[in-house]
């Protein structure tokens, strides 16, 4: 039986209208960037590794940190205005750090204080105490130590009370020992020099061939009021002293973030993008025991294999109460050429319905990503999106201030 024309027609009518509200929802976003002098530039060091955002000035708007190798500074806060960002210097050594980076107060005299790895030439992992009221901005941070020897490169750090000990501890990999470890904050921790770590997990975690296991982030999987780690495509549990479960959760490893994509579901979702190396992201949901792997059914998320999408984050970005997807693909990784290895690199806005669909919009084509962050950066309580590229047309920093979403 034919539909009658001018029913058709109302249909028609209708759908469009649905989808135009859906586009209107959409944030619209102010595009500011350090190639255009809208914030200061990062620093001379053409590799922009770390990224980590933070209210480090206590004045109720996050700023962000940047951390560099091949040249320093190795540290620099962009500290947030009235109107914009000034840019000061955290650590005006020459380090190589490493991408990730994790916040925290460390001396408990309730400032953040800021964690970094060093990269393939370092075995250390720093801490840098925040000074408080005696911060000046001509004065570099105190530096210590976590972590002085062993092997090198330590990609992703988190704190998280893995234990449930009444206070985190740091979780961080340490990619040259193939290893994760947990360590303590000690009763001291100005005076320490070497933080007591266990190992976790030694191995392979769902990295590409020739390349290492990265990714970290720590989510109450199985609601019992403690955070599990995840890590590359692995979700950790403390049992007890020296003792962890591992449960694989996909099949290719990386970057790792969880949160409920299906509301009312027992148990969160987790999604994972392969970072440093190339393949699908998917995201997976739990359909029985969360500690066993076979538990864990995947969904491909972008419908291709990304290349190096070193930017994954879960956030409500357009403020409707369902939790959104970004995902990115780096432009250029190789020191050796000017060109970009990914030319076409894109980056994608999931917009999740809270009943485990997505709607994908690409939000950028073109541009180089690199330990993008998803968070409030103005103060306006709307998300925004902090980006820097690893070495694609650096050194630059790249703010999306979202200026129309929802306000919450």
């Amino acid at each position: 039986m034919t539909t009658p024309p001018s029913r058709s027609l109302s249909f028609i009518l209708l759908l469009c209208a649905c989808c135009a509200a859906s586009r209107a929802a959409e944030p619209q976003w102010r595009h500011l960037s350090s190639k255009n002098g809208d914030l200061p530039v990062p620093g001379a060091s053409t590799q922009q590794t770390a990224a980590v955002v933070a209210d480090l000035d206590k004045d109720g708007i996050n700023d962000f940190v940047l951390g560099f190798r091949e040249k320093g500074p190795a540290l620099v806060w962009y500290r947030h205005t009235a109107t914009d960002w000034d840019r000061y210097v955290i650590e005006k050594e020459f380090l190589t750090i490493e991408a990730g980076g994790a916040v925290c107060d460390i001396d408990g005299d309730g400032y953040p204080d800021l964690v970094f790895g060093g990269d393939w030439q370092s075995k250390c992992v720093w801490w840098w105490r925040h000074p408080g009221k005696e911060w000046k901005p001509d004065v570099p941070w105190e530096r210590h130590t976590i972590k002085k020897d062993g092997a090198t490169q330590h990609h992703d750090q988190y704190f998280a009370d893995f234990k449930g000990a009444g206070k985190p501890q740091l979780a961080y990999w340490n990619q040259g020992a193939k290893a994760l470890f947990v360590a303590d904050i000690p009763a001291n921790p100005r005076q320490a020099d070497q933080w007591p770590a266990e190992q976790v997990f030694s191995g392979s975690a769902g990295e590409n061939a020739g390349k290492y296991a990265e990714g970290m982030s720590a989510f109450d999987i199985d609601g019992d009021g403690r955070p599990e780690l995840l890590a590359g495509n692995y979700m950790f549990k403390y049992i007890s002293p020296g003792k962890w479960s591992a449960t694989k959760v996909g099949d290719i490893g990386g970057l790792i973030f969880a949160g409920r994509f299906i509301k009312g579901s027992k148990y969160p979702q987790i999604v994972i993008a392969p970072g440093d190396g190339s393949g699908p992201v998917k995201w997976y949901e739990c359909k029985g025991d969360p500690f066993e792997t076979k538990s864990w059914i995947g969904h491909d998320l972008v419908g291709r294999q990304m290349i190096h999408p070193h930017s994954l984050q879960v956030a409500d970005i357009d403020g409707d109460w369902n939790l959104d997807i970004f995902v990115a693909e780096m432009a250029k990784w190789s020191e050796r050429q000017t060109q970009p290895d990914n030319p076409n690199a894109q980056a994608f806005i999931f917009y999740g319905d809270g009943k485990g669909n997505f709607r994908k919009t690409v939000f950028r084509t073109g541009m180089g990503w690199h330990e993008v962050r998803v968070a409030d950066l103005n103060g306006d309580v709307r998300l925004d999106i902090l980006s820097k590229p690893y070495n694609w047309e650096t050194p630059r920093v790249d703010v999306f201030l979202n200026t129309s979403g929802p306000v919450r």
